[in-house]
């Protein structure tokens, strides 16, 4: 009897309910804790329906999103050495690295795509914060300047999609000098007088913003984006200062002009597109198409 109670009954408990509750039936929003039904996210382009909160977007969703017929052309990107420093804290960063392009079938943070926007060929790259953060480490800084030379070679514009908690310390200096590198490849592309829009989502900080994140000709946020260097609660401990209501979220960075739009997503094919078209009115359009 004790068998029947304690082994198979707990056993049949849980086979129902796993067959019955899936773990991503339902999703709270951030927000207001309302509980919302998954499929109604998903297709709504991961916004809350209601309290229009956008939540984070992986990448190749957001690939899909933007090019036409969800269809695009996979930009190589060179490899790297996995694990420079042989880093190990409570765990290998290689197994981080394993488990991380498990949950995410990516391989590694940011992902490059070429396809068309409203027939306007474009490169974009998308960060996605599922991959240990979006932090930017070697690998993922090789696919920014992949996607930025791809954008040269094939006089389109680049958009790039940024999510990131900052430089990824697993590999230490070796990620911080993906700044400067990212920088010059953004300035190879400003001198072939190529549009550079940037996107800002939710969260945007460390090194990415220090970096390419920043340099765009154009830059937009989603409603309610992160952006920053040091994080809030960083920065009220350090200058021992309560900070001002909505600090460094998108619409508290338009009113100080550090951002120049904020668009709800189910807008941002539109706005991207109109902006393609006015750059390639202004620079003469793509040079060159492979």
């Amino acid at each position: 009897m004790n068998w029947i109670t304690n082994v198979v009954r707990p056993k049949i408990r849980n086979f129902l309910n796993r067959r019955e509750s899936p773990e991503n039936l339902w999703i709270k929003c951030p927000e207001t804790g309302q509980l919302v039904f998954f499929k109604d996210v998903e297709t709504n382009s991961f916004v809350i329906p209601g309290s229009n909160y956008h939540m984070r977007m992986g990448a190749v969703a957001r690939l899909k999103s933007i090019f036409d017929d969800g269809s695009w052309e996979d930009i190589a990107v060179p490899e790297v050495v996995a694990d420079p420093l042989r880093f190990r804290d409570e765990r290998r960063y290689v197994d981080r690295l394993r488990d991380a392009r498990a949950k995410t079938d990516l391989a590694d943070a940011i992902k490059i795509g070429y396809g068309r926007l409203e027939g306007q060929p474009v490169v974009a790259g998308v960060q996605d914060f599922d991959f240990m953060g979006g932090s930017l480490g070697m690998a993922a800084g090789e696919a920014v300047i992949a996607g930025l030379e791809a954008a040269v070679a094939r006089g389109t514009p680049f958009i790039m999609f940024a999510a990131s908690g900052g430089a990824r310390m697993q590999e230490g200096i070796l990620a911080l000098m993906q700044l400067p590198r990212t920088t010059v490849a953004v300035q190879k592309l400003r001198e072939a007088k190529l549009p550079y829009i940037v996107v800002l989502t939710i969260p945007t900080t460390g090194g990415v913003t220090a970096s390419y994140a920043m340099l765009g000709d154009v830059h937009i946020a989603e409603p309610g984006a992160l952006v920053g260097f040091a994080g809030p609660r960083v920065i009220a401990t350090t200058l021992k200062q309560e900070l001002p209501p909505g600090f460094q979220r998108a619409e508290f960075l338009l009113e100080k002009g550090q951002i120049d739009h904020i668009v709800r997503r189910k807008d941002l094919r539109t706005l991207l597109a109109q902006l393609i078209d006015f750059g390639a009115r202004a620079w003469g359009g793509p040079k060159k198409r492979v």
